[in-house]
């Protein structure tokens, strides 16, 4: 994934001078995590930037370069790391447009390392999406493969309204196949990547591929796990979810964060209420607990994995 980032990024800065980078560490270095390398050595310091250590800094700037016609995207360097620019993303970037009624566009990515699987410190593997879903204007996805990442990527920097950008840090070393010429998936749409027929399974970012695990593993045991990945947390594309969960009458919501007024329970209320009669067992969550991120040597005990979400596979169908 960090080679398909880099490379829709490079397209990006090739198709249209306005677009921007800009962020901690992204030039020479190339980010923490490489997604940016070599980047600033071909299209130069005016266009990638390194910037100082303040995120309120960068997206307030981001928001000004915006106004004055520019697609700035900008790093977050670890997830935990976005709340000094909470207020700049929640109280200017998202509401500007409004403000001023359509007459001020905001295209502006923010990048942001999102979730665990990677033994780090505290502040770095949060997954903060949910802060987000709940402020209007902002758009958010989190591709989990690279060929998502390398067109959604794309698709973000075109969009005239802010996007929020979710990267699954811990999709961001295995393999997977980019097409460059297949038509991309839209942005905002979400997609059943297995088909099944005993229960549906969702989830977005790197919560996928525990999906995708736990269907393989239940399988093995007769049961048949369709298999979703959302990509769009706000907006939501319920189409394929509805269209699931009325094959199955089950659904089962994985997600690494807090389970607390959670883009989980989001899901689970509106698939109530618009496939009520069609559910066969409540809507299952399989969440992080609600504490704090512990430390490294406790991340597979909170992080839910694939046995949690086959828990819950076997409580639904025991109703």
């Amino acid at each position: 994934m960090v080679k398909a980032l880099n490379a829709g990024l490079r397209k990006a800065l090739a198709d249209n001078d306005k677009v921007i980078i800009m962020g901690e560490d992204v030039g020479p270095l190339g980010g923490v995590f490489r997604v940016t390398e070599g980047l600033q050595q071909q299209f130069g310091a005016q266009r990638v930037v390194d910037t100082p250590l303040a995120e309120a800094g960068i997206i307030g700037s981001a928001i000004g370069l915006a106004m004055r016609g520019y697609r700035p995207v900008v790093e977050i360097q670890f997830n935990g790391f976005i709340f000094p620019g909470f207020d700049q993303i929640t109280t200017q970037l998202a509401k500007m447009t409004n403000r001023h009624s359509g007459r001020i566009s905001m295209p502006i990515v923010i990048r942001v390392p999102h979730g665990g699987h990677i033994g780090a410190v505290e502040h770095h593997q949060e997954a903060p999406e949910a802060y987000f879903a709940h402020t209007a204007g902002l758009r958010i996805v989190a591709p989990s493969t690279p060929h998502d990442a390398y067109w959604m990527i794309q698709e973000a920097i075109a969009s005239d309204d802010p996007v929020m950008f979710f990267e699954p840090m811990s999709r961001y070393w295995p393999k997977g196949e980019v097409d460059l010429t297949q038509n991309p998936t839209p942005l905002h749409a979400s997609r059943v990547v297995r088909t099944g027929t005993d229960v549906t399974v969702l989830a977005w970012g790197g919560m996928v591929s525990v999906l995708l695990r736990a269907a393989e593993l239940a399988a093995d045991e007769g049961i048949s796990l369709e298999v979703i990945d959302l990509r769009s947390i706000s907006p939501i594309d319920y189409g394929p979810i509805l269209e699931s969960v009325r094959k199955t009458g089950r659904l089962v919501v994985g997600q690494e964060a807090p389970g607390n007024v959670s883009v989980a329970s989001e899901l689970a209320a509106t698939v109530t209420e618009k496939a009520f009669y069609s559910l066969e067992a409540p809507v299952l969550r399989v969440t992080g607990f609600d504490t704090p991120f512990p430390p490294a040597k406790l991340e597979d005990i909170y992080l839910p994995d694939a046995d949690r979400v086959l828990e819950a596979v076997d409580r639904a169908l025991a109703y």
